[in-house]
């Protein structure tokens, strides 16, 4: 199911830090410094036009990363960046291990209940703190927590499809 041009949005400039170029950014990778790993980074501005970044570096800070980008070389320079978004291909991330996956590649799939009723697809999962949820989009939007074996009953990647222990009335 993963496309090798596929992007997946690992984070975003939140602002400048400092008067030296620095960035604050927000991450979404587990753990956060994950997202100066992958590069090249595609960098779209809140205008929507597109970069591709090589040599990104930063720290942990206190409330995220600080990083630093080739070509941003003051305050006002990183200030314009802020609300950018930050990308990675699908393909540049390391094969999951067995049994495991990214959320990404379940993005897509066909969502079914045990008596047949299709509910869609999913557009995203998300963690609500307490478990993972599915946005399953199709006739009407439907949350799902994504727990095994309570609620998810199979998960099958060659066909695109996961079959759900949910009532299709709620």
């Amino acid at each position: 199911m993963s496309i090798p041009t596929r992007r997946i949005l690992v984070g975003r400039i939140h602002g400048a830090f400092g008067v030296r170029g620095e960035l604050k950014l927000e991450s979404f990778t587990d753990p956060q410094t994950n997202l100066l790993r992958y590069q090249p980074l595609i960098l779209r501005d809140a205008q929507g036009r597109e970069r591709e970044i090589e040599g990104a570096r930063g720290r942990a800070g206190g409330k995220g990363l600080i990083g630093t980008l080739p070509g941003v070389e003051d305050r006002d320079a990183a200030e314009a960046l802020r609300g950018a978004e930050l990308y990675v291909l699908r393909s540049a991330l390391p094969p999951p291990k067995d049994g495991e996956f990214y959320w990404v590649d379940l993005e897509g799939m066909r969502v079914a209940n045990l008596e047949g009723v299709e509910f869609g697809t999913i557009s995203s999962v998300f963690s609500n703190g307490a478990n993972d949820v599915m946005v399953v989009r199709g006739d009407r939007e439907r949350l799902i927590p994504f727990a095994r074996p309570d609620y998810v009953k199979s998960l099958d990647f060659e066909s695109g499809r996961i079959i759900v222990d949910w009532d299709a009335d709620f």
